[in-house]
């Protein structure tokens, strides 16, 4: 283990112990004292970098969103890839930045505490509730309705919700359960999934640049090799499976997505793809057939294009972070084999 990321260990360890506490959710409030229609502005806190966690948040804000159909919202993030991730969302109103090195842009960062004072908000919302930084800043802003994102202790949560777990999915469980204890009528409607909400144009200009790449009609399977760390699987592991998948589905395309540092677990030996604009490769992604890859940013983005995806876990977990939706599905690859993984691709491409 690095150096790094062992004083990122302690940091993480020492914040979680002096914020555990910090805020409640569930302190004691009368009965319809919050009205969905005159819930004009609405807080998201997220303060994280990495694109799989900024597209993990677009169901809490499509919640939102579809809840208080007057409201703006506006988010607290981390970095800078919030802003094509929720480019097409209409009603998400302002994106505060919090620098990813906090010491390099020190001014940056006290200023972006601070500006979260400069608005009162009808309702904030914690988007992690394992967040540090994120229960703190939810305490920190100006609001009369604040959730942390926790769930009384007294609920049987495995009972009441048996995919709770899910880091997409808890935020809408708890804001839900919140806003019952204030008199809304539960609906009991489907989630939102994961969705950057493509235009026609992107998933237009997605259909050209796949069709430029494979030069046929054949529907196509797309795969990404790359993760961080040790969710990335190894050389072996994915030519053993990329000879399966060319037995198994003869008739179709199968081309490899590549990451920034141009790597390829493959060898290269399907067609590739790369971009650095994120909507163009949902839009090529909108286009495939299925969507295959180990646990990473790039899984997120196909299933927020609304690709059917199939996702690989050995190290993290995949309850909380499996694609969902669309005909998707999670394999933890310890306790799976190939003939199961091929299997669930032939029933979502049948």
């Amino acid at each position: 283990m690095s150096f790094k990321i062992r004083v990122n260990n302690i940091r993480r360890k020492f914040m979680k112990s002096i914020t555990k506490n910090v805020g409640s959710t569930y302190s004691k409030k009368l009965k319809g004292s919050l009205n969905n229609e005159e819930v004009k502005n609405v807080l998201i806190i997220r303060p994280n970098h990495r694109l799989g966690n900024q597209l993990l948040l677009t169901p809490i804000v499509q919640e939102v969103l579809n809840t208080f159909p007057n409201c703006q919202v506006d988010l607290f993030v981390k970095g800078g890839v919030a802003h094509p991730v929720f480019e097409n969302y209409e009603r998400v109103n302002k994106i505060f930045k919090l620098p990813r090195k906090p010491f390099n842009n020190l001014i940056k960062y006290v200023s972006a505490w601070v500006s979260i004072k400069n608005k009162s908000y009808d309702l904030v919302i914690n988007g992690d509730k394992s967040s540090s930084s994120g229960r703190l800043l939810t305490s920190h802003s100006r609001s009369k309705f604040k959730i942390f994102g926790e769930f009384d202790s007294s609920i049987n949560l495995e009972a009441k919700y048996p995919d709770y777990k899910h880091i997409s999915k808890l935020p809408i469980y708890v804001l839900r359960y919140f806003l019952e204890e204030f008199g809304f009528e539960n609906t009991q409607k489907s989630l939102p999934l994961l969705d950057i909400k493509l235009s026609k144009d992107e998933i237009a200009n997605g259909k050209v640049i796949l069709s430029n790449l494979t030069k046929n009609n054949k529907k196509t399977i797309c795969i990404y090799t790359n993760a961080t760390g040790a969710k990335c699987y190894s050389e072996d592991w994915w030519n053993t499976f990329y000879t399966r998948l060319k037995q198994e589905f003869p008739s179709y395309n199968i081309i490899e997505m590549l990451p920034i540092e141009n790597i390829s677990k493959i060898g290269f030996k399907a067609p590739s793809f790369y971009s650095e604009d994120i909507r163009e490769m949902g839009g090529v992604l909108r286009n495939t057939a299925v969507f295959i890859a180990a646990d990473n940013g790039v899984m997120h983005l196909a299933s927020a294009s609304l690709v059917p995806t199939v996702g690989f876990f050995s190290v993290t977990d995949e309850d909380i972070y499996a694609p969902y939706g669309n005909g998707s599905i999670a394999f933890n690859t310890n306790k799976s084999n190939i003939t199961e993984w091929c299997k669930a691709i032939h029933d979502i491409l049948d």
